[in-house]
């Protein structure tokens, strides 16, 4: 129990100025508990839920709220008696709630412009210039039998010639982990095999397989080409999550800078400036 309350305590979020910029208790953030005067209102919960440690944050919606209002209980408690001994007027505590206010303020910023800035047009848009940056690929989709000697692959061959199914035999002979699958590989580009594997693969006709044996650092392979295309690309509700991510750093490298030149920034430590160039070069680098 006592591990438990001590996780309560830290998964709460930082409370933010609660004794301030407490919501109005209306029938939209209700009062949810009173610890002495003070009371303790939903959008508090609300906040302490997503500050939960992620021990607590896998437990059952009851337990996990219980467990926030655990630690906000805590908080307001030794909040009080701090108030009571004056600490909110240590140099080092406002400094520390300056910082805090500045990263709440910064953070609330980017969710506005950001975040919530972000247009379905604006991800289709990216999306599509990201799609035209990609080279044209042939890709291939075989399945292959794998066995340890030429002379096993050359009866596999023998097999084939003679008409048996090749998932069938794959199934049957291959000791490729696949082939319960019966050797079925998918698509693939000539750059995902290795190039004994791919130089076979790619020069066979749709439906036809190799009548020699393929050695490669596996063994030896018998490959069956079932279909030839240009790679697709993949369909944005697929991608949607990493475009968007794209379209954010954008909007807020674009933010940053503007921020910058109207605002100006001056280092006066020299070592601390050539670090913070270099840091502010590599990071324009990556992002280009």
């Amino acid at each position: 129990m006592l591990k438990y309350k001590m996780l309560a305590a830290v998964a709460v979020i930082a409370v933010m100025a609660a004794q301030g910029s407490a919501v109005a208790a209306d029938g939209a953030d209700p009062v949810i508990a009173k610890v002495g005067d003070a009371e303790i209102h939903q959008s508090e919960l609300d906040f302490a839920l997503t500050g939960l440690d992620p021990q607590l944050a896998q437990l059952p919606d009851e337990q996990k709220r219980a467990a926030a209002l655990s630690g906000l209980i805590d908080v307001k408690l030794l909040a009080a008696d701090a108030g009571k001994e004056g600490l909110q007027n240590d140099e080092d505590f406002k400094k520390r709630l300056a910082y805090l206010t500045d990263r709440e303020l910064h953070n609330a910023y980017f969710k506005k412009h950001v975040v919530d800035g972000v247009t379905a047009d604006e991800v289709k848009a990216r999306y599509d210039a990201e799609i035209a940056k990609i080279p044209a690929q042939e890709e291939v989709k075989a399945r292959h039998i794998l066995v340890k000697t030429e002379d096993e692959a050359k009866a596999v061959i023998k097999d084939l010639d003679g008409g048996k199914d090749f998932a069938e035999l794959a199934k049957e002979k291959s000791t490729d982990p696949n082939k319960s699958e019966g050797g079925d590989l998918g698509y693939f580009t000539k750059d995902r095999m290795v190039p004994e594997f791919s130089e076979a693969a790619f020069k066979l006709e749709k439906g036809k397989y190799t009548t020699a044996p393929v050695k490669t650092q596996f063994g030896f392979h018998v490959i069956l080409l079932e279909d030839k295309r240009m790679q697709l690309a993949p369909p944005l509700d697929q991608v949607e999550p990493q475009v968007k991510q794209l379209v954010m750093r954008d909007k807020y490298i674009a933010l940053l800078t503007k921020a910058k030149t109207e605002a100006g920034v001056d280092i006066t430590d020299p070592a601390l400036k050539k670090a913070y160039d270099e840091a502010n070069k590599a990071e324009a680098a990556t992002a280009n």
